[in-house]
């Protein structure tokens, strides 16, 4: 609007201004925040009026009034915006379309007055290309329009809308434009009316746009939408057609076709004029129209009025050849003569409805790709069918005739060398030279004979060799256009052109001919026999669309063309069948009705062939035109010249040959043609020559040589200074860059040795590009290699880089040597193609020593600019433009990426770590650092189009970056150190770099909780959900172990209100946290704090009620804190559900799942409070626990069932061991349904539990392995539920039988039993279906055995490393997290224990062994001799046992500080022996090749060895020598050392536990109170010896 304002009242500048002030805001008010800084429309409208007054400034004007219009379409909004902005999308577009209706109206009318004028810079061939671009912008738009409203996508449809009417808009522009540069008021008028009409029908199609996308799978809409989208179509066929040129295209394509309706009679009048007149006429017009036909290919690249007068003039000429035409039909004596001439005259009529056609579309689209060889081959099948007929038709001299055809072929070809810039034919560049070789051959034999047979008027033979020098002089131009062609491609600044999925042209020429086809099927005048002749047309031209489709369909990757070509073929064929059965109908009787059906068939075919054309004149399927540089038309310009030269001096022969031929006695005529001749021979020459000169890749490799050359000049140099010490070093670069230029280097060389080779075999036109990159990566490569070699100290290293270098520069110049020669020519000599292949295996061999040097100067200087070239490259990335839509929340990315930077943390504490105790670990680090940066990266650009606005996005973006920057420092630092380890000063650089990592680490964090505080307490209280259940379960384990005491003399009464008053807390909490996860982030984070802390309070006030029940009621202590637990995990869900739904709207999956895991947690609550309730009712507390078991597991149940994948997978051999808590648990369910006792009840609700959350999820980390096929995992899956609902059934069953017990119901739990039973043997037999062929029994005391002393060798191997990277320390040692070695010794002492369980169940199963063998008599159990022998294998194993009670002594002086060195070694020999003796004792009877035990041999033998390393290492750690040291030891560690004791002793569920004096309660442990591990170790020994005994 401001714009018309403008243009109707220039010095209305300020009421514009308002306009754009008024309209410019609202067109954002549906964003919350613009991405960009929007510019003041008045900013770039407010203009003195004096300054409007002119054109010229008018015009500047309304540029910079569209730079603002422009950037309002907001490409890039938020999501929330977008959505919003969906519908209003749409209103714009057609609020635009209406607009630019409006503007045409206007036009119109200043049309009418006189009054419309191009506007500045407008010019008829401007307005015409940009019309034809703007038409093929608009369909393109269309389809995409089209295709998004059958998505019923809304926002999208939005979007798509817009872009057509964007489109429309150049397209109304242009049209404008068009019409005011012509001077023809109705061409003027006619113009306009077409773009108002497209405008009118793009307006209906918006509407019904609108209308289906609301509808979105209704097929009347879509029916609506598809006819509306034919109309706009339909209308941007007439407006293109309104074009100056085109309009008289189509008129010349209407004369053409009516002039041919003249061959559809069945007879023609006889003619007035004789033979020779007749004949003379038609000579005449032949000569007329070929004339035209070349004009009219000229004119289609000029302008329009070009094309409009030679068009013009074309439907003349044909007019008037084909009156001719007629007249000689007319003298032709009988109807055979008549009807072949009839038959060409329709060829020639075809032949130039199609030169018009290709003339049409390329003034239409000059820049489109093959429209010019179109026009071509379609001017030289007119001038074939001019020659056919007058073959036929005249009656001269022998010769003469043969001459005329001659000159039209040559006139016509002469089109292909006017500008060759796409591809001729298919032949490469060495075919070109052998078709002008052989051609040249012909040509000269041929100008032989014609000179020979003149002179002899040996007519008819003169008018072969005539005929012969035509063919060959035309494919002699052809070759020489298409080597002129590969000649310019082949340029490395040129583009080889892309050949398209389809020709649109193909499509556009079988869809005229099927319309007249059509048009002469419904004529009336149509005889019968015009009739099949018509069918026959439009079987031809569908059979091939049809073909072409499939073709197409195969092709292409993109599935919706793939599916709309297959549709558009069936639609095309389906017409064909309905027209041909009505044809057959029609020729079967020929009536006026049949005629009306066949009439009736036609419109649905020709309906489907313009769908089909539109579709396939799709700009994604168009030829990729070739793009030759300067350099490569100067390169093709001799040749050219040549040919052209050839193609004149032919000429001129064959006229002089002409006249010659009727009078031979012409003397001068003889001079004449010994010139042209002489020309002739001479361009040929020159045009071979000029072949073979300017072959592809010539120059280039030519320009490579040399550029090899001077770069080993300059290797030289560098070689001869360093052998005389006077190689100056770069000071501009570091070493690390100029080895990573140089591994970039030889990487790219070696990666383009085998395409030079390829194309020097046989691609010609690859030549040039090919090697012209090869030698451009030379020259970085020498530089970077003189550098490197200035910066090695070492001078044997020096030289060996420098000459190795200088190796592949030779090798590669033998390569170029030899691929010049070759040249890309596979009809080269075999010794070429074996001189290319021995170059190309020198040139790999010297690739890969330089690759092997340089590898090990990077390793051993310790480079790591690969990783610092990963990260940067992930820096780089987050300021890219988003690949596309993000596929998560911001929720999502906040918590991977928390995840990942406190994986970095980790690891940068690590790399500080290892900085002083190893540093050759830091690659491994760094390399670790990278992978994870690269993840954060890689998550930040989705997390910062997702945040909640766009400065949080980018304070993200911009944090992740800063911290990518420290990370990249960080990494080179490392790999500094890793060079001189000793450096303190790099050592230090390198934890300063770390500090400022972690700081940024920190930043981090901080702008993700900044985006979404809320949803990051969420991640932080998660967080502490789960450390407060891994704290209930290490207070299970000593409730369990029966350790769990009370305080003073406390009972649970006294705790009984604060768990009550916390737990309804906790209820309050929940409720809050469900309200607030649709609300602010603020309520949200408060929400999150409080209900984590709550929980924290509860579980601490259970454990306390837990610990009043006392020690020796473990049962029900379990029960409650296992209670607790339950509400605990169901908190940590909760949250997560919360975080997931944070944001969303109520219909989200989310928040139904919000929903549940919200019920879920008033279940377990509610549970806890009924637990707590019935806790010291001796009746009911053993219902309740069962109860709560079975919810429990019906809650483990549903994690099973879902289809989120486990977070770790296990072995088959896990499973199976877990199944063997199910077996128990199910003989305890039935022994506690057939007891009734409540201790019965509750042991069993403990145990079940435990062993079905156990089963569950073995099962499910077993199936999900990445070696378990699909089909067992379904198996197991299917298994895993069925027991656990087998063992639900029983548990229920028990407790009906508890609330009424009866006989019957007892007699059931057999029942129930068997099928829990049956579930397990089938779950076995899908975890032994999982391992396969390598199966082991997991419960074979052999295995059990090999595994556990692996697993001590490899912990005892482990804590020996630790002993020798000890430093001596003065400050007091904290006995804490932070040492390292110590949990080693733990882990070392824990495994060795496990080990020794196993070695004692082991030695029992070969001690029955051997008695049922009747190899060792039976002892009684309660022996207490200790002979070696007498006891067997038993024996063996108490010396194991003693020596880990004497380790674990070992281990807690080490821990506690007391540093005895020689308890220590002692202790490691005694465990070594002891497994020896043992080994020992099993070789006594056992069968010594046996694989059970050659697995039991081999673990004794690697226990022994990491004992005897662990002695030669505590005699050499510096920490063992003798020095006071202050030892502080404190609570936290001492209870993990319990608890990791107690666990290793009782995880294996082997060793019973007697009455004994309690262990002290762990609350006490965290208040102050510090055993010492000596006690514990010596009560571990004590349970190993009663198992032993026992």
């Amino acid at each position: 609007a401001a714009c018309r304002l403008l243009q109707q009242e220039p010095c209305c500048a300020a009421a514009a201004c308002a306009e754009l002030q008024g309209k410019g805001p609202g067109l954002i008010l549906a964003s919350p925040a613009p991405p960009f800084p929007i510019p003041s429309p008045i900013s770039h409208t407010r203009v003195p009026c004096s300054a409007v007054a002119g054109r010229q400034d008018l015009e500047v004007l309304m540029q910079l009034v569209g730079s603002v219009v422009t950037p309002l379409t907001f490409p890039s909004l938020p999501p929330q915006a977008q959505e919003a902005c969906g519908p209003l999308e749409i209103d714009s577009a057609l609020g635009l379309v209406q607009s630019l209706e409006r503007d045409l109206q206007e036009a119109k009318a200043a049309a009418r007055d006189g009054k419309l004028k191009p506007l500045p810079g407008e010019t008829m061939e401007k307005c015409a290309q940009d019309l034809g671009n703007s038409t093929k912008a608009v369909s393109s738009a269309i389809a995409h329009l089209l295709g998004e409203v059958a998505q019923g996508n809304e926002n999208y449809t939005g979007i798509a809308a817009r872009e057509v009417a964007q489109a429309l808009r150049s397209l109304s522009q242009a049209a404008r434009g068009v019409a005011a540069s012509t001077p023809d008021p109705q061409a003027q008028s006619a113009m306009l009316e077409c773009a108002s009409d497209v405008m009118d029908k793009a307006n209906n199609l918006i509407e019904e746009a609108r209308k289906a996308v609301a509808k979105p799978g209704d097929p009347e809409s879509q029916q609506r939408l598809a006819q509306v989208a034919k109309a706009v179509s339909q209308a941007l066929s007439r407006c293109v057609n309104c074009l100056p040129g085109q309009r008289d295209v189509d008129a010349a394509i209407r004369m053409v076709g009516d002039a041919s309706k003249r061959l559809l009679a069945d007879s023609f009048p006889p003619s007035t004029k004789s033979f020779q007149e007749a004949q003379s006429q038609l000579n005449q017009a032949a000569a007329g129209l070929n004339q035209s036909a070349n004009e009219l290919v000229q004119a289609s690249r000029g302008t329009p009025q070009d094309l409009a007068k030679s068009s013009g003039k074309f439907g003349q000429d044909f007019n008037e050849f084909l009156q001719a035409g007629v007249e000689m039909a007319s003298q032709s004596p009988n109807k055979e003569d008549q009807a072949q001439v009839v038959s060409n005259l329709k060829s020639i009529s075809m032949s130039s409805s199609k030169l018009l056609l290709a003339a049409k579309a390329l003034s239409a689209d000059p820049t489109a790709p093959n429209l010019k060889n179109q026009l071509a081959a379609a001017a030289r099948a007119v001038t074939d069918s001019i020659n056919q007929l007058i073959t036929m038709c005249t009656q001269q001299a022998p010769g003469q005739k043969e001459c005329d055809n001659a000159l039209r072929e040559l006139e016509t070809v002469k089109e292909l060398l006017e500008n060759p810039t796409q591809t001729v034919n298919d032949m490469s560049y060495f075919n070109c030279l052998d078709s002008v070789m052989e051609n040249s051959k012909v040509l000269g034999e041929s100008m032989a004979g014609i000179s020979q047979n003149a002179k002899n008027s040996k007519l008819p033979e003169f008018g072969d060799s005539i005929s012969a020098a035509s063919k060959a002089l035309c494919g002699l131009t052809e070759a020489a256009a298409q080597a002129a062609y590969l000649v310019g491609v082949s340029d490395p600044n040129s583009q080889a052109g892309q050949q398209g999925l389809v020709d649109p042209t193909q499509f556009a020429r079988a869809n005229q001919a099927i319309q007249m086809a059509c048009q002469n099927l419904v004529d009336p005048a149509c005889t019968q026999s015009q009739v099949l002749s018509a069918a026959t047309i439009v079987a031809k031209h569908t059979s091939a669309l049809c073909n072409t489709c499939r073709l197409a369909s195969s092709r292409t990757a993109n599935p919706v063309a793939k599916r709309q070509f297959v549709q558009s073929a069936k639609e095309v064929a389906n017409s064909t069948a309905n027209l041909v059965k009505t044809i057959k109908a029609l020729d079967g009787e020929f009536n006026e009705e049949n005629r009306e059906r066949c009439r009736a068939a036609t419109a649905p075919l020709i309906e489907a062939v313009d769908n089909l054309t539109a579709f396939a004149s799709n700009p994604e399927f168009a030829t990729v035109p070739a793009q030759i540089s300067p350099e490569g038309r100067r390169a093709m310009e001799p040749i050219v010249s040549s040919a052209k030269t050839m193609l004149e001096s032919s000429a001129g022969l064959i006229q002089t040959a002409r006249s010659l031929a009727v009078n031979p006695k012409d003397p001068p005529q003889w001079s004449v043609l010994a010139g042209h001749s002489r020309t002739v021979s001479d361009s040929i020459k020159k045009l071979i020559t000029n072949m073979r000169d300017k072959a592809p890749g010539q120059r280039e490799c030519d320009e490579a040589i040399e550029v090899l050359n001077k770069c080993m000049r300059e290797v030289d140099q560098a070689s001869l200074a360093a052998i005389s010490q006077q190689l100056a070093p770069r000071e501009d670069i570091s070493q690390e860059a100029l080895h990573n230029q140089m591994i970039t280097a030889v990487q790219e060389i070696s990666n383009l040795i085998e395409p030079v080779a390829s194309a020097a075999r046989a691609e010609a036109s690859q030549l040039g590009h090919k090697v012209s990159q090869m030698a451009q990566y030379f020259e970085p490569l020498i530089m970077a290699a003189i550098g490197a070699a200035s910066k090695t100290p070492n001078h044997q290293q020096q030289m060996n880089l420098l000459d190795q270098t200088k190796t592949l520069a030779e090798s590669a110049l033998q390569m170029l040597y030899t691929a010049k020669e070759a040249g890309g020519n596979p009809k080269q000599a075999a010794h070429t193609q074996e001189a290319l292949e021995e170059a190309v295996q020198m040139m790999k061999e010297a690739v890969e020593d330089l690759t092997t040097t340089l590898n090990e100067a990077a390793s051993a200087a310790g480079v790591v600019g690969g990783m610092v070239d990963s990260i940067t490259q992930a820096i780089n990335q987050l300021d890219e433009g988003p690949v596309g839509e993000p596929e998560g929340t911001f929720v999502d990315y906040q918590t991977t990426m928390v995840k990942t930077a406190k994986a970095i943390a980790v690891t940068v504490q690590e790399m500080v770590t290892k900085s002083t105790t190893n540093p050759d670990e830091l690659g491994i680090l760094a390399n670790q650092l990278t992978n994870d940066y690269g993840q954060l990266a890689q998550e930040a650009k989705p997390a910062a189009l997702t945040a909640e606005n766009e400065e949080i996005g980018s304070h993200i973006k911009r944090r992740v970056q800063e911290l990518g920057h420290g990370c990249a420092a960080l990494v080179t630092k490392a790999g500094a150190l890793q060079c001189s380890p000793s450096d303190a000063y790099t050592k230090k650089e390198l934890i300063e770099s770390a500090r400022k990592v972690s700081e940024k680490v920190s930043h981090v964090l901080a702008a993700l909780q900044a985006g979404n505080r809320g949803t990051q307490a969420c991640i932080t209280a998660a967080s502490a959900v789960s450390g407060i259940i891994a704290d209930l379960d290490t207070t299970i384990m000593f409730a369990t172990a029966g350790t769990l005491n009370r305080e003073n003399s406390e009972t649970f009464a006294d705790h009984r209100e604060g768990i009550l008053k916390t737990a309804k807390a906790l209820v309050e909490d929940t409720k809050v946290l469900v309200q607030n996860a649709t609300a602010s982030q603020e309520k949200l984070a408060q929400a999150a704090q409080s209900s984590v802390s709550t929980i924290t309070r509860l579980a601490e006030v259970v454990k306390l009620g837990a610990a009043s029940l006392g020690s020796e009621d473990p049962e029900t202590q379990v029960v409650l804190i296992n209670a607790v637990k339950d509400v605990a995990k169901a908190l940590g869900d909760l949250i997560g559900a919360t975080k997931a739904a944070a944001g969303k709207a109520g219909d989200d999956p989310a928040v139904y799942q919000l929903k549940n895991s919200a019920k879920v947690m008033v279940t377990n609550v509610t549970s806890l409070l009924k637990t707590v309730k019935a806790v010291e009712d001796e009746a009911t507390k053993g219902t309740r626990a069962l109860e709560a078991t079975i919810e429990h597991i019906r809650q483990e149940l549903a994690v099973f069932s879902s289809p989120v994948p486990p977070a770790k997978v296990s072995t088959p051999e896990d499973f199976i061991r877990m199944t063997k808590g199910i077996t128990m648990a199910t003989a305890k369910a039935v022994a506690a349904g057939n007891s009734c006792r409540q201790e019965d009840v509750i042991a069993t609700a403990n145990l079940s539990r435990r062993a079905i959350a156990d089963m569950l999820r073995a099962c499910k980390e077993a199936a999900y392995h990445p070696e378990v096929s699909g089909d067992v995992r379904q198996r197991a899956l299917r298994f895993g539920k069925e027991c656990a609902d087998g063992y639900l059934e029983l548990l229920e069953h028990v407790l009906v039988i508890l609330q009424k017990p009866t006989h019957e119901l007892k007699q059931q739990l057999a029942g129930y039993s068997k099928r829990v039973a049956s579930s397990v043997t089938e779950l076995i037999q899908a975890a032994e279906a999982m391992k396969g062929t390598e199966w082991v029994d997991p419960e074979d005391p052999t295995v059990i055995a090999e595994n556990e002393l692996l697993g001590a060798a490899a912990a005892i191997e482990a804590a020996a490393k630790k002993l020798e990277q000890l430093k001596p320390r003065a400050k007091p040692k904290q006995a804490d997290e932070s040492l390292n070695f110590e949990e080693q010794i733990l882990e070392a002492a824990k495994s060795i224990a496990a080990a020794t369980s196993a070695l004692v169940k082991a030695a029992s199963a070969a001690q029955r062994e051997l008695v049922a063998q009747g190899k060792v008599g039976a002892i009684p159990a309660n022996a207490v001799d200790d002979g070696q022998w007498s006891q067997g294998l038993i024996s063996a194993a108490r010396m194991v046992a003693a020596a880990t009670n004497n380790l674990c002594e070992a281990a807690n002086a080490a821990v506690q500080g007391h540093a005895s060195e020689e308890k220590l070694i002692s202790s490691a020999k005694q465990v070594a022996a002891s497994t020896a003796q043992l080994l020992v004792a099993c070789k006594v009877k056992a069968d010594h090749d046996s694989e059970a035990m050659k697995r039991l041999q081999a673990a004794g033998n690697a226990v022994k060895r990491a004992s005897d390393n662990l002695v030669k290492a505590a005699q050499k750690a510096a920490a063992f020598q003798d020095h006071d040291e202050t030892v502080v030891v404190k609570e936290k560690m001492v209870g993990g050392i319990a608890q990791v004791s107690w666990a290793a002793l009782m995880g294996q569920g082997w060793l019973w536990l007697p009455p004994q004096p309690p262990l002290p309660s762990p609350v006490r442990w965290v208040q102050g109170e510090a055993w010492s591990l000596a006690k514990l170790s010596h009560g571990a020994a004590f349970h190993l010896q009663c198992l032993i005994a026992g």
